[in-house]
């Protein structure tokens, strides 16, 4: 049984390298597929604090900050041992201290939603969660004009923008640090590179995303950019999270992809999404923590 809520000493410091193994070992305790590796991802590209009682690591949370106003929370685990004793709560005010006036970013579970509704945040929309092991048929051609080509260290300015662009966040920071450790491939239009998709190693298998195109007269160039993944990979677990109203899901449905989870987009500081330029847009997400 629990310690009750008065003897607990808890205390609160920044997340280090050498939490990592602690951190995955309390996502292992609540079911989340996320590996060692992932983690160090996320506290590369970010930071965040941890909960400690006696020495043992209870708690963890992350934020990502964008630019010069935006940013984004995440990885906010509690031990199962010591849950309703007020540590996530606490965990989250030291992310805002730290993103304090910036407009800030999160997805929620129905369990964590009204916490994050006392700290100011409000409902703006859904991710779905689309996974599964196929192997697809063949996809239609693309419209004569366009290709898919590899990515290459040239096209890294022109990925920044487009993903800046789709999102609304400043990604400048992110996206160097994902394709460190990912493969990408662009979408391109009479030679010029108007849409992109990334695959990387996580959790049980891989994940797609982000993947972001100009605006289309159809979706053909964005079902190709996901297309390749999934064919490059058959018989592999994938999975990609897109924005429920981006036109993606019954045709993922279709081809295997399980609909398994709809988490709730809320935002603080704001009252709406981010303002994110309508000529692209953001077809699967970088991942739910850092959007």
């Amino acid at each position: 049984m629990s310690a009750s809520k008065e003897t607990l000493h808890i205390s609160y410091r920044a997340f280090t390298v050498t939490d990592i193994d602690a951190a995955h070992g309390l996502s292992i305790a609540v079911r989340w597929p996320h590996r060692a590796e992932d983690w160090r991802f996320a506290l590369e590209a970010g930071a965040g604090f941890v909960a400690e009682l006696d020495g043992v690591v209870i708690g963890t949370a992350l934020f990502w900050a964008f630019g010069a106003d935006r940013a984004s929370l995440g990885m906010v685990i509690v031990s199962p041992d010591y849950q309703g004793h007020g540590i996530g709560r606490k965990l989250m005010e030291l992310l805002l201290e730290q993103t304090a006036g910036r407009i800030t970013f999160l997805h929620a579970t129905p369990a964590g939603k009204p916490l994050y509704e006392k700290l100011g945040f409000e409902a703006f929309g859904w991710t779905q969660q689309h996974q599964g092991t196929i192997s697809p048929p063949p996809l239609a051609a693309l419209p004569d004009g366009e290709r898919l080509r590899p990515l290459s260290a040239e096209d890294l300015p022109r990925v920044i923008e487009l993903a800046s662009r789709a999102s609304g966040l400043d990604r400048s920071a992110v996206l160097p640090a994902l394709l460190e450790v990912a493969q990408g491939i662009g979408l391109e239009r009479d030679g010029e590179l108007i849409g992109f998709s990334i695959l990387r190693r996580f959790g049980r298998g891989h994940v797609i995303g982000p993947v972001v195109a100009a605006e289309p007269g159809d979706l053909s160039g964005v079902k190709a950019l996901v297309h390749h993944w999934l064919a490059a990979m058959p018989d592999e677990f994938m999975r990609i999270d897109i924005p429920a109203e981006c036109g993606l899901a019954e045709w993922l449905v279709a081809l295997g992809m399980a609909h398994v989870d709809t988490p709730l987009k809320m935002v603080r500081n704001a009252p709406t999404a981010p303002q994110a330029d309508t000529r692209v847009r953001q077809f699967a997400i970088v991942n739910q923590a850092m959007y």
